[in-house]
């Protein structure tokens, strides 16, 4: 038996949209990235970008466990001598881009290199409840039915 190797022309995305109010930002985005790599499928091929669309909407409404609002730290480096910048993420998600806490979360849980690239192409998210891809008829994808611990209500 040979195994299984997707050309091209047989990938098929489909466009979903996630509605994060409530959501778990962990949990969120482990599910996001596996849908954005397409391993949900049985026709999954790792060298090929066979993931689906992903448009999240709520971003700022999204939840994190414990007390991480105020403990846990992003980092950066400005590139100059002592240029370590931090910020946390309880900062950030009342800031001017939400979004990019659980754009962050995502990518780091997709791989990295250009097939990570590519695959991150395919994420949308907003911090509100529009999106502009109602063209595309993105099926809702319940991640809160999921599973109980998916969704925080506190």
């Amino acid at each position: 038996m040979k195994t299984y190797s997707a050309k091209p022309s047989e990938i098929e995305k489909k466009w979903f949209v996630i509605d994060a109010d409530g959501l778990v930002l962990g949990r969120l985005a482990s599910i996001v990235a596996n849908r954005l790599r397409g391993k949900h499928k049985t026709t999954y091929t790792p060298h090929m970008d066979c993931g689906d669309h992903i448009v999240i909407v709520n971003a700022a409404k999204v939840h994190l466990t414990g007390d991480k609002l105020n403990q846990k730290t992003f980092y950066w480096h400005t590139g100059y001598p002592g240029g370590i910048k931090e910020r946390k993420i309880g900062h950030i998600l009342q800031g001017r881009f939400p979004e990019r806490v659980i754009e962050k979360a995502v990518e780091r849980m997709v791989p990295r290199g250009p097939l990570g690239r590519q695959q991150m192409r395919n994420l949308r998210v907003y911090a509100g409840p529009e999106h502009p891809h109602e063209a595309q008829a993105p099926v809702a994808l319940d991640v809160a039915a999921m599973n109980p611990k998916n969704k925080r209500t506190a």
